[in-house]
């Protein structure tokens, strides 16, 4: 077979050839972040039903619309990887990668035969991330995990729910999406190490890992201390004062646990005494009384509507805002400003808004270069570009190998 034609692309990763093997969320959302920065990113997906992510939530035209945002800037190949022909080409894809990522259980790339050892042998200055609920080792490796339970074994779930009330979820997978970045950040790392040793390596990313990562200082706080944190609701524990405050029309957010910012807040709701207080100067002291800073607080705003709470704590300077919906988000200047409400065409004709580009570089942004692929749409062009005759192509058809 020919080396693989990969479709040219602008960005500070044009150039950067990816294969992504992974479905869902944790594989696909790195893919697609590198993809937004001009990486050209082959997804191999399964022939009839495609990644699943293809239905879930909301479908427009029979196709999630979430999809629109997952997959755009990606080609995508329909294989059945469980056939020996499929993991051929799989082989022959990496060989000319400069990365492939995968979400699949531990085990199941070895399986056929596409293992670290098998395609590093290959191509070895390939970089592979493995992304899965426990990683590529340890007693865990072999139970199946969704970022909901990596959540709950990372701690994050514990502290998500009012004090004594179920524990909840976050509202979207953010397990899936913080070991996505994290397989980003590894496979960055490592592209810029090959620089040196010439050489590719594999990136292990565990979904509760990657959220363990975010959780300041839960564990150090009970090895010094024994401290086992709990549950707080919408209040920031250990500062003050930071919380949810209900107005008679909704709820604001105010942090004011600066040390002048306390004072300022406090100035602006007409309580000087606790704001000059000489025992609440600093958060130390503020935490001991924290009770009577939100008491006071939620007896003003309960007075008040979000929007005049608002306008008050802007002009005295004090970080605060209100709850958004999505409707709010659709609406926001600064969302508007800031390029983070992108308009899409879709294949009827019809816009559709999804999420800008995150994060902005000043000369090599990002872009949307193309909308996210019809099932198999690239299938028979990427083949093409890997030497196989259009008779090949058709015998791998009508084996159900390829669609």
């Amino acid at each position: 077979m020919n080396s693989v034609s990969f479709s040219p692309s602008t960005g500070p990763l044009s150039g950067l050839r990816v294969v992504e093997l992974g479905q869902l969320i944790a594989g696909p959302f790195a893919a697609k972040t590198l993809a937004d920065f001009g990486a050209e990113v082959i997804k191999i997906e399964p022939p009839g039903s495609g990644d699943p992510l293809r239905q879930w939530r909301l479908l427009k035209d029979g196709t999630s619309v979430w999809w629109q945002v997952q997959s755009r800037n990606k080609r995508s190949l329909a294989m059945d990887l469980k056939t020996p022909e499929a993991q051929d080409i799989v082989r022959q894809l990496a060989r000319d990668a400069d990365v492939l990522i995968e979400n699949f259980r531990p085990g199941a790339m070895e399986a056929w035969g596409l293992g670290p050892d098998d395609l590093l042998a290959l191509n070895p200055r390939l970089i592979m991330l493995r992304i899965s609920g426990y990683g590529q080792t340890g007693p865990y490796r072999d139970k199946p995990g969704f970022g909901v339970v990596a959540e709950a074994m990372s701690g994050l779930r514990h502290l998500t729910a009012e004090p004594g009330r179920v524990p909840v979820r976050v509202g979207v997978s953010i397990g899936d999406t913080l070991a996505s970045l994290h397989g980003v950040i590894g496979i960055l790392m490592a592209l810029h190490e090959r620089e040196r040793s010439h050489k590719g390596q594999v990136i292990d990313v565990a979904l509760y890992e990657a959220v363990f990562n975010c959780m300041e200082s839960l564990l150090p706080e009970y090895s010094a201390f024994g401290a086992v944190r709990q549950a707080a609701g919408s209040a920031l524990p250990g500062i003050a004062p930071s919380n949810a405050y209900r107005c008679n029309d909704g709820y604001v957010l105010i942090a004011g646990n600066g040390d002048s910012i306390f004072k300022r807040l406090m100035h602006a709701l007409g309580r000087d005494d606790l704001g000059l207080d000489p025992a609440l100067k600093d958060n130390a002291g503020r935490v001991q009384r924290v009770q009577d800073i939100d008491a006071a607080i939620g007896a003003w705003t309960a007075e008040r509507s979000v929007t005049q709470v608002l306008e008050v704590l802007d002009q005295a300077e004090v970080p605060a805002g209100r709850i958004y919906t999505v409707a709010d988000i659709a609406a926001d200047p600064h969302y508007q400003a800031r390029g983070m409400i992108a308009q899409v065409q879709m294949t009827d004709g019809s816009p559709l808004a999804v999420p800008g580009i995150v994060p902005k570089l000043s000369r090599t942004p990002g872009n949307h270069r193309r909308n996210a692929p019809a099932l198999g749409q690239d299938t028979v062009e990427v083949l093409c570009g890997m030497g196989l005759s259009m008779d090949q192509i058709q015998s791998l058809k009508d084996k159900g190998i390829v669609a």
